[in-house]
Parts: C-alpha cells; structure tokens; sequence
C-alpha cells in the first residue's frame, strides 16, 4: 500500500508543479490554489508512505516521479524541446528509480 501511496504523491507532484507553471509566479489565483493544495497533499502522502519505506527509497522515488513527470508535461503539453540529451537524462532517472525499488525490501 505504501507503494501506491508513493506513486500517487508523486503524481500530485506533477500536478503541483505544473499548475505552478501555470500560476505565472503565483500571479493567477486558481493554478496558485491548485499548486498549494497539490503540494499539502503530495507533501501528507509522501509522509504516509514513509512511515513504512526507508527515507532515500521514498524521497528518491517522490522526486524522480515529480521530475521524469514534469518532463514529459513540459514536452507534450507546454512544448517544450525533447532533445536527445533530455531524452537520455529522463531515461537515466527512470533507470535509478527502478534500481532504488529494486534494491528495496
């Protein structure tokens, strides 16, 4: 369960990190809204999960979900370039991420 948990969190992250985008500096008042609420909720479900998975695994997972996520919302949605570089950087970060869950008992 802490897994899924996990996962979800960094959803939320995604979500906040893009709505923050989108905030245009906290200028707009709903995608601020929405970045706030996201970011307590990613925030009290990371906690959650790391009641049970060891700090780094949690922490590094949160973060490279949020970071590989925002990437691709970067891409697909605001587009911005997905250079071969960036493309070897987000598969390099999906590469850690299924090693620290594998490494995980």
């Amino acid at each position: 369960m802490a897994w899924v948990v996990l996962v979800l969190a960094g959803v939320f992250e995604i979500v906040w990190a893009y709505a923050m985008k989108l905030s245009e500096g906290f200028t707009r008042l709903t995608p601020s809204i929405i970045t706030l609420v996201f970011m307590v909720l990613s925030f009290a479900l990371l906690a959650y999960a790391m009641r049970t998975l060891p700090l780094g695994t949690a922490y590094t997972i949160w973060t490279g979900i949020g970071a590989v996520g925002s990437f691709l919302v970067g891409v697909f949605i605001l587009g911005e370039p997905a250079s071969a570089t960036r493309m070897l950087a987000a598969v390099l970060i999906i590469s850690g991420l299924v090693l620290m869950k594998l490494s995980s008992s």
